[in-house]
């Protein structure tokens, strides 16, 4: 499976195939990501993922795709207990039932959570005291515009690729994290934030289930052009500021951070006070977490213990020798891609 996650800035793409139980990274790829202003149009589109493709010597045409956070819904609601495609019709017809908002000519899709948990039936006493109505289960919902799903596989058609699948990339992290440290996935607390270019992504799950997610409009290039105004230089030399960081631009970096670090620290203590447990662990991903004064402060802000995820520890490598030996510097960038090749495979 190749799967591509679609950035504002770098697009991610990796070759991943399972191997019995497992699964090997046969490739991988970075590329900057196209230039356009206000949408994607169809022809960048193809164009770029025909430029992704031909970095991969694979003969498989299946490729996945992520939307961006931006551009994916990714919510929990409560909703009869009906098989998934009568959900889907369901949220189709009456979004504001479900989701508070009308969402017209898009696409859904939905995951019961902890099913088994709810299936069974209630004790006599909580029988007592539940309300009339119909038994409903707890839904993760993923929704975006029906005409961006339609404009994501007419691209990937007529680059000669088959979009197997589209997955929120919000989501990818989750999956990736499942099988990159399984036992803390089960049975701890954690949090899981992205720092991506244009926004942030924060998931907390507890003990495998998701559940809370939140995208903070606070990214890395916000964290770049900062320093590039504080510092007057270029974006391109604030970018390379911002990873290597120099102990005498600390202070102006850390002026862009603060709001960063106290939205993703506003999502942990509403978790925190609605399921009365303590988050544990953060795990970051993403281009700005190579920088390890940026993982020191979102620490020192977060107030819980916080370390950059390589998503790659369960993964047979089949690479290069040189491509092995990049691989441990890239590797968080890679987490949704991984995530969302897992969710095809």
């Amino acid at each position: 499976m190749l799967a591509v996650d679609l950035g504002s800035r770098t697009t991610k793409a990796v070759h991943v195939q399972r191997r019995g139980q497992g699964f090997a990274l046969c490739g991988y790829a970075l590329l900057d990501a196209p230039i356009f202003e206000k949408s994607l149009s169809l022809d960048l589109l193809t164009e770029h993922l025909k430029a992704v493709a031909a970095e991969f010597e694979t003969r498989t045409n299946a490729v996945t795709l992520t939307l961006g956070p931006n551009d994916a819904m990714v919510r929990h609601t409560e909703m009869p207990r009906l098989p998934v495609d009568d959900m889907r019709l369901v949220l189709k017809h009456g979004s504001r039932t479900y989701l508070q908002q009308e969402m017209t000519n898009h696409i859904f899709d939905c995951h019961v959570l902890a099913a088994a948990a709810q299936d069974q039936p209630p004790k006599p006493a909580e029988a007592l005291k539940a309300p009339a109505g119909p038994p409903k289960r707890k839904v993760l919902v993923a929704a975006a515009r029906k005409q961006l799903i339609d404009d994501f596989v007419a691209g990937a058609r007529a680059a000669g690729l088959t979009a197997e699948g589209i997955v929120p990339g919000l989501i990818g992290p989750v999956n990736a994290f499942e099988r990159a440290m399984p036992d803390v996935f089960a049975n701890e607390v954690a949090a899981l934030v992205d720092l991506g270019f244009k926004s942030s992504t924060i998931c907390i799950l507890q003990q495998g289930e998701l559940v809370l997610s939140r995208v903070v409009n606070i990214g890395g290039d916000r964290l770049t052009n900062g320093l590039a105004e504080a510092l007057g230089v270029s974006y391109a030399e604030a970018e390379g500021i911002k990873i290597g960081m120099p102990s005498e631009v600390q202070a102006q970096l850390e002026t862009s951070l603060l709001p960063l670090g106290r939205e993703l620290r506003a999502s942990i203590d509403f978790f925190e006070h609605q399921q009365d447990r303590p988050v544990t662990h953060v795990y970051l991903t993403g281009a700005a977490s190579r920088s390890d004064f940026i993982v020191q402060r979102l620490h020192q802000e977060l107030l819980v213990e916080c370390t950059v995820l390589n998503p790659t520890t369960f993964l047979h490598l089949e690479l290069p020798p040189q491509r092995t030996a990049e691989l441990e510097q890239v590797a968080p960038q890679l987490t949704v891609a991984l995530g969302a090749a897992l969710a095809a495979l």
